[in-house]
């Protein structure tokens, strides 16, 4: 059985974890108003407002699978003991293999009460490709566990009715939790950069870069580059900080140089990912080797932006 979720600041089997303190408004320590006075325009500094992101960084990819699925199951469960249902966003890819099987393993959570959304999909692919995220989501999730309510993208039907119809199921209430990962071009879903951070619509069509496309073929759901889709229906950006909580789960040596960008660099369109510094109750996952980059001050020290 999974255990509940350690007190920040403890132990665990990712090694400790720190809060991460973060301007909303990309870094800036200060927002400046201007007020109308007999004098003129005059600036009156204020203080931005701050945030915490909470980083952990685990051993390996099954010590972090591990620990990020006590944190969803906690999750989960409230939700289903509070409101009856939980509504969650599920990530798909080669980084989420650990995480789903440590998940539906848990014994805890009623899955019959939970409702599924979908982050991201090819558009053009068939639900029976190897790489439809639709296939993706069924067997290694949906299908374990039995859940009865979800709502998949389709890359076989016409994106704007996919959209139309799974974007009005999740706007009809809050996400509970948001599992994501972050792309090794610093993606968010399949917002690439520069993404979109000002649309309100949950989901758009979006085009896909070629470093996106360059590692869906590394990982080995396509043949030839060719052959990858260069368009995709994903989640939005600000959809996806909709959520009340997010957890992010970030394993491997490939990904290290985004997650440098992600929580060292600014937060910018250029590095979508850099936005979930502004989400006020992430946890992102990292073991040892996407962590790899990382400053020993990131890793150990409060950050003021």
């Amino acid at each position: 059985m999974l255990g509940g979720l350690y007190p920040r600041g403890s132990q665990t089997a990712c090694g400790r974890s720190w809060s991460r303190s973060f301007n909303r408004l990309r870094n800036e320590l200060f927002a400046f108003a201007y007020n109308d006075s007999n004098e003129g325009m005059r600036p009156v500094l204020t203080a931005a407002p701050k945030i915490s992101m909470k980083l952990m960084i685990c051993k390996d990819k099954f010590s972090l699978a591990q620990s990020a699925a006590e944190k969803a199951v906690t999750t989960i469960r409230n939700a289903e003991l509070t409101n009856g249902t939980a509504r969650i966003i599920a990530a798909t890819g080669a980084s989420q293999f650990e995480f789903l099987d440590a998940l539906t393993s848990a014994q805890e959570i009623d899955w019959q009460r939970v409702v599924m959304f979908h982050l991201d999909e090819y558009i053009g692919l068939p639900d029976s490709h190897p790489a439809s995220f639709v296939k993706y989501l069924q067997e290694r999730l949906i299908g374990k566990v039995g859940i009865k309510e979800s709502h998949l993208l389709s890359g076989e039907e016409d994106p704007a009715v996919v959209i139309r119809r799974v974007g009005e199921a999740l706007r009809s209430a809050p996400i509970d939790i948001a599992f994501v990962g972050i792309g090794e071009n610093g993606h968010l879903a399949f917002n690439d950069p520069p993404a979109d951070f000002e649309t309100e619509e949950p989901y758009l069509v979006v085009n896909l870069d070629e470093a996106c496309r360059r590692q869906q073929l590394g990982e080995g759901w396509f043949p030839s580059l060719s052959e990858v889709p260069r368009q995709a229906i994903s989640m939005s950006v600000k959809q996806i900080l909709k959520a009340k909580e997010i957890v992010c789960i970030v394993p491997d040596s490939r990904k290290a140089e985004a997650v440098r960008a992600c929580f060292e660099g600014e937060i910018s369109p250029s590095v979508p990912a850099s936005i979930l510094r502004t989400h006020p109750h992430t946890t992102v996952y990292l073991d040892s080797y996407s962590a790899a980059l990382l400053k020993p001050s990131t890793k150990s020290s409060r950050l003021d932006a």
